[in-house]
């Protein structure tokens, strides 16, 4: 088969699973085998379609409790417990099934404790998951969810969680010496963990476009093989296949099998395979039999937007990288880098675009200025990480020292990109980006005057709205806080929100970049610790919060007062047992506070 044909194979492939109609998997099976003996690529692809789309029914038809009311027993974490709508959660699996586990206070610390692939005797109830939870979490084929009342005794589980689980520890506490911060970013950046990481680091990179800096990739995969490059040499051809797979499942349980480990474990072990045989493929052609054969394996995959971010990005590098590269000028190997960057934005925004409603626009420079500083920032945390980790005291400190100053010029790079007021890219701008090129492909065909009319097309329509967000009245950011603004006024109300991390990225999305007044509807801890981060990163000029509350600094209110803010008026409907407002246009407009 052509590189072609195999990128159609994987189109397939998808499409079978998206539609997930019960087919009869048998008959798939012996459409695909006629279309490999009779090497028809056309029956091949229907037969792949067919049984991706079997597969994926009966995946969703087992999506169902294993038992429901009270479970007592030993369950095995398939993912490390994280915080989570302020209970430790994570993925266990019950018998033959696998459930969402959630556990709250003393319990709750407890459960956080363990990692994946340790077995914990827990009891709870078990229920059904709505349908909006089932559909997220479908990828992980998570068929209930059990609130756990007790947590009890655990053991290690099988050797090679182990084995996985003694490197990740060895190497977290070679870096004790880094302040927590750090200590986060470099887990994400080595083992793709980000747990303890705080909403406003998250949402300093998610802002900036560098959350896959975060993720394990190709990268990481690339580089652990190039740590076993000498012994893998001396080896023979199978010695070199199975020591090289054994190395590789071995990486895919210390990174946890996450989506995009997948995809690059599934593309490095076809290109050991390949140089194993003595038949080199292309990257596009290794990408799309990885995608055909783990769709075959788990069709399910198809619902995760991570494994498919993955796969857009990796097929954006391997069809734009060069030709973009190649019309770049100045040094070639910032030419290079920048290269790379567009074009894996190119794969990743007409997915991330639907998914989140814009991108931004300094995803670009923060690149450029950050995968410097990354590359080598992954290559020397795990190659000096285990060491470190294993000498601990002056030698682990002295060693991490290049490791805090790499990953303090990533985040600070992050930092800075998400306040750059260099505007979003959204869905018509992705449609003026299309037309650009089509048009500059049809006018000239040389390669960087087609680049410079795309850009440009680009920057001006993402930048002009940046210049002058439009007015929002109860615009809702996340779930449960609202946004009024007009007239350079801005009143965010947060009732009920449950994530930091979901009411920054609202922000960032509706172009938020100073609040005027935010009003905390609720007093207890919760709501407390919701509007933390936000009151970090943005200081409110007034802070309103009913009687009793712990938020540092607020101000409570009396019944029936008012507030104008510039164009807009707060009026105070009640203070106890929670704050309630109303806001509206000010009946004498004026200036905002400065």
């Amino acid at each position: 088969m052509s590189d072609a044909a195999t990128v159609v194979l994987a189109v397939a492939a998808v499409a079978g699973a998206w539609v997930g109609r019960p087919f009869p998997v048998a008959v798939a099976a012996l459409v695909t085998v006629a279309g490999l003996a009779l090497r028809r690529p056309a029956v091949l692809c229907v037969g792949v379609a067919l049984a991706t789309s079997g597969l994926a029914a009966r995946s969703w038809a087992g999506l169902h409790p294993p038992v429901t009311g009270h479970w007592s027993g030993v369950a095995t974490l398939v993912t490390d417990p994280a915080p989570a709508w302020g209970a430790q959660r994570a993925i266990a699996r019950v018998g033959a099934k696998r459930v969402e586990v959630g556990a709250r206070g003393a319990e709750g610390r407890i459960l956080a404790q363990r990692l994946a692939g340790e077995r914990v005797w827990l009891s709870g109830t078990v229920e059904a998951l709505p349908p909006v939870v089932r559909d997220r979490l479908a990828f992980r084929h998570v068929a209930a969810r059990m609130s756990v009342q007790e947590v009890g005794d655990s053991t290690p589980g099988s050797l090679p969680s182990q084995w996985a689980n003694s490197i990740r520890r060895t190497l977290l506490a070679g870096t004790s010496s880094l302040s927590p911060d750090r200590r986060a970013l470099f887990a994400g950046f080595v083992l793709g963990d980000d747990r303890d990481q705080t909403p406003e680091v998250t949402d300093d990179f998610r802002a900036s476009g560098l959350t896959h800096l975060l993720v394990v990739s190709g990268g990481n995969v690339a580089f652990v093989l190039g740590l076993f490059a000498p012994l893998l040499r001396r080896l023979g051809f199978r010695g070199r296949l199975v020591v090289g797979l054994a190395v590789l499942g071995l990486f895919g349980i210390l990174t946890r099998w996450e989506p995009s480990v997948l995809r690059a474990e599934a593309m490095a072990a076809l290109a050991l395979m390949a140089s194993v045989v003595g038949r080199p493929a292309s990257g596009l052609r290794l990408l799309a039999l990885a995608v055909t054969g783990l769709l075959l394996i788990d069709p399910l995959l198809v619902t995760s937007l991570g494994f498919g971010l993955s796969v857009a990005a990796s097929a954006g590098i391997a069809v734009l990288a060069k030709p973009v590269t190649r019309a770049i000028p100045g040094p070639r190997p910032l030419a290079s880098a920048l290269g790379v960057s567009v074009a894996a934005q190119a794969g990743v925004a007409p997915l991330l675009v639907p998914a989140f409603g814009s991108v931004p626009m300094a995803t670009f420079p923060a690149n450029l200025l950050a995968i410097p500083a990354a590359g080598p920032l992954v290559a020397w945390g795990m190659a000096a990480g285990l060491p470190a980790g294993m000498a601990g005291g002056a030698v682990a400190h002295l060693v991490h020292l290049p490791t805090g100053l790499l990953v303090g010029w990533v985040a600070t790079v992050a930092r800075h990109a998400a306040n750059a007021p260099l505007g979003r890219l959204r869905v018509t701008h992705l449609v003026v980006l299309a037309a650009a090129v089509v048009a500059a492909g049809l006018l000239t065909r040389h390669p960087r005057r087609w680049m410079a009319v795309a850009v440009a097309g680009v920057g001006l329509t993402a930048a002009v709205p940046a210049l002058a967000p439009g007015p929002l009245d109860g615009h809702q950011v996340s779930p449960g806080a609202r946004l009024w603004r007009r007239g350079g006024a801005t009143v965010l109300v947060v009732d009920g929100a449950r994530s930091s991390t979901a009411l920054l990225a609202g922000l960032h999305e509706a172009e938020v970049a100073r609040l005027d007044v935010v009003v905390v509807c609720g007093k207890g801890r919760g709501p407390a610790g919701v509007v933390g981060p936000l009151l970090r990163r943005f200081s409110p000029r007034l802070l309103l919060a009913p009687s009793g509350s712990p938020v540092a600094g607020a101000t409570v209110p009396e019944v029936g007062a008012a507030v104008d803010v510039g164009a807009l008026n707060i009026r105070i409907d009640a203070v106890t047992p929670e704050l309630a407002v109303t806001v509206g246009a000010s009946a004498a407009p004026r200036a905002p506070p400065r």
